[in-house]
């Protein structure tokens, strides 16, 4: 079995886990994925199946897409609702109000200055390296380093729904829920982002919900939850859930081959191509009858495809 499966990882376990039921599931230990999700998120994970393990690299997954719930009133030491409430001393707005409350047109005001290219420094508790160490283990010993902003790209930000009721936590911390839609390039952190709205406005904020909608050009709409993977199984109606490896690579320009063409390929060898179409260095997917046979990368100067990955 070779292709992509979306499944849609519930709440409560971790990636690694839901990496664990698939390769029971589907009786098959060569099993990878394009990227994790935290124990308390849920939505799209990209899993890999056979020989579509070789093809992490190069799938489009740039793009990511979530719905985020903030919950205004506090921070976390996680950025997020498993956290501890950190202890702060009250923001000027608070000392000033004698409240937390924000309102949406005051949400909605800042909401321009994190669209676009914006700088992100990474959360301590975060998968991220420095220097060769998880930033969450040093986080986990109270250790809290130095870490350098990145540049990301919010495409989309938007307040999908805003619950300004006043509630209370276990601590009897006053909260505010806000609903946003995100469409963002890799590496975004959303604990982050909703950190950072919370800072703007004055007050405190974390994650409280997340769920993933879509990854690169992959969509919610096409998971199984696991439930559903192990039904598909019994009934031996996978492949209508399985995507191919030929349509995972579809952004990448496609070379038709011939059969002749098609056994250099499975060899190894190298191609003569002199379409000007294609780019110095860009990567082609090289198929014969519908099949992905490898990707391949276009040489302007020789003139020709050298295989860069042979999946057959």
């Amino acid at each position: 079995m070779d292709g992509i499966l979306i499944i849609d990882k519930p709440e409560g376990i971790t990636s690694h886990d839901v990496v664990a039921r698939c390769r029971r599931i589907l009786r098959t230990k060569r099993i990878g994925h394009t990227g994790t999700l935290d124990p308390f998120a849920t939505g799209v994970m990209v899993i890999l199946v056979g020989r579509a393990t070789r093809l992490a690299q190069f799938l489009d997954r740039d793009a990511k897409e979530y719905e985020a719930l903030v919950r205004f009133g506090f921070e976390t030491d996680t950025g997020d609702r498993t956290g501890s409430p950190k202890s702060q001393v009250p923001s000027p707005k608070v000392q000033a109000s004698g409240s937390k409350s924000v309102s949406v047109e005051e949400v909605e005001a800042v909401l321009p200055e994190f669209r676009g290219e914006i700088w992100q420094t990474p959360p301590m508790y975060s998968a991220k390296k420095v220097d060769g160490k998880k930033l969450y283990e040093l986080a986990r010993k109270g250790v809290e380093i130095e870490r350098q902003p990145v540049k990301i790209t919010n495409y989309e930000l938007r307040i999908t729904n805003y619950d300004s009721e006043k509630k209370k936590n276990e601590l009897g911390l006053g909260t505010w829920d806000l609903g946003l839609r995100v469409a963002c390039s890799a590496g975004t952190y959303i604990r982050v982002l909703a950190e950072d709205i919370g800072k703007k406005l004055g007050i405190g904020a974390h994650l409280a919900e997340l769920r993933r909608t879509r990854a690169g050009k992959f969509g919610i709409e096409k998971s199984l939850t696991l439930e559903e993977l192990e039904r598909a199984v019994a009934e031996n109606s996978l492949d209508k859930n399985l995507i191919s490896m030929n349509e995972a690579v579809s952004h990448l320009a496609e070379v038709k081959l011939p059969t002749a063409d098609a056994a250099k390929i499975k060899n190894g060898m190298k191609l003569k191509c002199s379409a000007e179409e294609f780019k110095d260095g860009e990567f082609l997917r090289l198929t014969e009858a519908g099949n992905l046979l490898a990707i391949g990368f276009y040489r302007a100067a020789e003139k020709d495809v050298q295989p860069k990955l042979v999946l057959v």
